[in-house]
């Protein structure tokens, strides 16, 4: 009788599976950070849950983040599942529209927003030390690889450094004042998409601006007339210490 070895290596699937170092367990932090969701999180609001599968969403907000692991939007904005419909990318850019044959993501997802979802209003985000920011600043750095492609998608950024950057910030830190004129311009960005831009004019959909700096986890918000970013506690009554 052959042994258990040759048997089960006989096809090739058992020594493929004992030696292709590909294969790797899931990591276990996911597994237990999934168990605890499932007790603390779905079991609570399973009815929640079960309305949202059955009926589908209905966010009112799209929110344009980064992908910055340390930038959470449902938590920063208090929000629970099925509140905000959020696309992340790269130091939150969004592209201006061009309808080629090219794969485009971010624009996807803001299409099925804005057509599909009907969201009232979009909120682009940007956030403190952003490494996107920091890696279009320093031009001179290598590519992380041959395709450079945070380095090509970075160049998003070229008209706000010159001339999204206002007079009053000129004294800010390089960093931060492009962080917030990356937000300006995507959200200049965002009113070449003709479905954007006719919803806006007709009051039926709202961009707003936002900043979020992540030691402090204080939010700024863009005023729409002067375009600078002020403290959101001093919108909502907030006093420091909250």
């Amino acid at each position: 009788m052959p042994s258990d070895s040759s048997s089960s290596s006989s096809d090739g699937i058992g020594a493929q599976a004992s030696t292709d170092k590909r294969i790797a367990p899931f990591p276990e932090p996911l597994l237990d950070g999934y168990r605890q969701y499932r007790e603390r999180a779905h079991a609570p609001h399973r009815s929640n849950y079960e309305h949202l599968a059955l009926y589908g969403q209905q966010p009112e907000v799209m929110v344009v983040s980064c992908c910055d692991s340390r930038v959470t939007p449902e938590g920063i904005f208090g929000a629970g599942p099925g509140e905000l419909f959020v696309v992340r990318n790269v130091a939150n850019l969004v592209p201006p529209y061009e309808p080629d044959g090219d794969y485009h993501s971010t624009s996807a997802a803001l299409e099925f927003a804005v057509q599909a979802l009907k969201v009232k209003h979009i909120v682009v985000m940007g956030h403190g030390l952003c490494g996107g920011v920091k890696a279009f600043l320093t031009q001179d750095s290598k590519p992380l690889s041959p395709g450079d492609f945070i380095g090509k998608w970075m160049t998003l950024l070229e008209p706000a450094s010159q001339f999204q950057c206002l007079a009053l910030e000129r004294d800010e830190d390089p960093q931060l004042a492009l962080e917030y004129a990356g937000v300006r311009q995507s959200l200049e960005n965002l009113r070449t998409f003709p479905c954007v831009r006719v919803l806006e004019e007709r009051g039926r959909l709202a961009l707003h601006g936002a900043w979020f700096d992540i030691g402090s986890g204080e939010l700024r918000v863009m005023d729409a007339e002067s375009r600078k970013f002020i403290e959101a506690q001093r919108l909502t009554g907030m006093t420091a210490a909250q």
